[in-house]
């Protein structure tokens, strides 16, 4: 069950993405998303696909190994689409009692399912190809220019660094601790609603009590390291732009135009492309 989260996750290979500077990955990683939600046609999201395909090409990860975390949100995605395709108002399509499928709807929901669906997939792949380190050092270098209003950007930077390389550790927690109540006859795939949220109560108040304990092993452990914020602090790998880093931010930036090109000029083309 939760082998299947892949958010958060290092996937260790060599690779054209795994080499490129952690900054270039996060600032791509925003645009992407963002672009997500700039286009409005099929060509727009054709094209978000083609990018997020050859970006996969690129890192080496295995695709099924991708793809295996989108497991984890079908239900969400489900209930999504499902809200969507019948709680928007628009031209009635289907009508069953007091259920209204509108076309609205249904077009809205095929959009939002292809938005999550490539949100979490872009998502994972820049934690799969890169390091926890990476990322705080990329946060806090982006950040920078926060502290002229005193903003504390390395503990910002480290605390979201640490959420996101919690969450693989928390699901093997969550994993171990199922087994063990499955092993004293607990059931966890009863198909009844309220029997299963009540079988998740022995899963979580243990979940949380060993969050905290992780949580306070790590504060003392970085205390008696001497961790006093990052004023002051020096990298061991500083990061550096490459070559191969402004030709990233040069495709991503490309991407980013051609995704706001369609947006604009969609309605005008002779074909229709609008969802």
């Amino acid at each position: 069950m939760f082998e299947n989260i892949t958010i958060g996750q290092y996937y260790q290979t060599r690779s054209p993405l795994h080499s490129l500077d952690p900054r270039v990955k996060l600032t791509g990683t925003l645009l992407y998303i963002i672009s997500l939600f700039i286009v409005n046609c099929a060509a727009g999201y054709l094209l978000a696909a083609l990018f997020l395909v050859c970006m996969i090409r690129l890192s080496h990860v295995p695709f099924r190994y991708i793809v295996r975390g989108m497991r984890a949100i079908l239900f969400l995605l489900a209930i999504t689409m499902l809200f969507n395709m019948f709680l928007t108002p628009g031209q009635v399509l289907w009508q069953a009692g007091p259920l209204h499928l509108t076309r609205e709807g249904l077009t809205f929901a095929v959009k939002m399912a292809f938005r999550l669906t490539f949100l979490i997939l872009g998502s994972s792949l820049m934690t799969l190809t890169t390091t926890p380190t990476q990322l705080t050092d990329a946060m806090e270098s982006l950040m920078r220019p926060l502290k002229v209003l005193h903003v504390p950007v390395h503990e910002i930077a480290m605390m979201m660094s640490i959420a996101l390389r919690f969450i693989p550790i928390l699901m093997e927690e969550a994993d171990k601790i199922m087994k063990a109540q499955m092993a004293r006859c607990a059931e966890f795939d009863s198909k009844h609603l309220m029997k299963k949220i009540k079988s998740m109560v022995p899963l979580l108040v243990p979940l949380f009590v060993s969050a905290f304990r992780r949580a306070n092993d790590l504060a003392m452990a970085m205390e008696a390291r001497c961790y006093r914020g990052g004023e002051g602090r020096t990298r061991m790998n500083p990061l550096i732009y490459r070559t191969r880093d402004w030709i990233a931010y040069g495709v991503v930036f490309g991407f980013m135009a051609a995704a706001i090109a369609l947006r604009v000029f969609s309605a005008s083309l002779p074909f229709p492309l609008n969802l």
